[in-house]
Parts: C-alpha cells; structure tokens; sequence
C-alpha cells in the first residue's frame, strides 16, 4: 500500500520511475489559440515559467503530435486559478493510428475558488505502448463561455 499526504507538495511520482518525454524533439504542438505573454512553450517545457493562457475565451485545444509513436505512462496536468471562482472541465483523448480514431482517457471536472481551492495537480497513469497523439480540451467554466483557458504545467512520461 503507497500512502501519501494529500496537499500541494505531492511528490512526482511518474518522474521518479519513468523518464519525462522530450516533447521538443519527439513532437509538435497545435494550439487552438494563446496569448502572446503566455505561449504553449512555457506549460510543455521545462526552463519556462507561468504557464500557457488562452488568447480568446472558451474552449480550448491543445494537441501533441508525435513524430514517431511514443510509449505513454503518465500524463500530468497541473492547472492554477487564483483570481476567479469557477468549473472547469477537462478532456484527455489519444490516437494510437494518426488521428483516425480517439479514446478518451479521462473527463474531469475541478472547482476552483480563491479562497480556497486554487491548484490542480493531476498524474494520470496510463500504459499505452504507442501513442500518436494527445489532445487535451480545456472547457475553462462549464457555466461561463466567456473565461479564459490556462494551463499552468503538462508533462507525458
């Protein structure tokens, strides 16, 4: 049995047992739209700070396609919202064929509020030998199209 403290502080436990994907070499991004101060870079990469931001409000895109299917155990998202009280959904879809189909691996709401909940931190493990590409849907308010997307860190091992 693991135990763990549920907090902030979760150690990263993907990282320790599987090596991080380069996403830069392995693979392209596609965007559904960004700000300029916050580009897709800085939530893929390592060495950047402050996260992607939507450039329009709604629902947002991001795709990962790899150059040459990859082994995925673990995709992380961590999400961060301190200014507004909202829920937020989010969709995880890969295709191990190129896109010709899809398969949902996971559908999450998260509400967050200022004065409390403000951080998202999922690890979602997965065992799929060959993946071609991961798309992530970001619905930023189920009950407010007019909220902007963002995306504080996403990580595939």
């Amino acid at each position: 049995m693991q135990k763990r403290i549920i907090g902030d502080n979760r150690p990263d436990t993907a990282s320790l047992t599987t090596p991080q994907l380069n996403l830069e070499e392995l693979a392209d991004v596609e965007v559904s739209s960004e700000d300029a101060e916050h580009p897709i870079e800085a939530a893929l990469l390592n060495g950047f700070r402050g996260g992607w931001r939507a450039g329009m409000p709604g629902l947002q895109v991001i795709r990962l396609l790899f150059m040459q299917a990859q082994p995925v155990k673990c995709i992380q998202l961590d999400f961060l919202e301190s200014a507004i009280a909202r829920t937020q959904e989010y969709v995880v879809r890969i295709s191990q064929d190129n896109g010709q189909s899809f398969n949902e691996i996971v559908r999450q709401h998260w509400n967050f509020n200022p004065q409390g909940c403000t951080v998202a931190s999922e690890q979602h493990l997965v065992d799929l030998p060959a993946v071609s590409i991961i798309e992530l849907h970001i619905t930023p308010d189920i009950n407010d199209s007019g909220v902007f997307a963002s995306l504080e860190k996403m990580r595939v091992f």
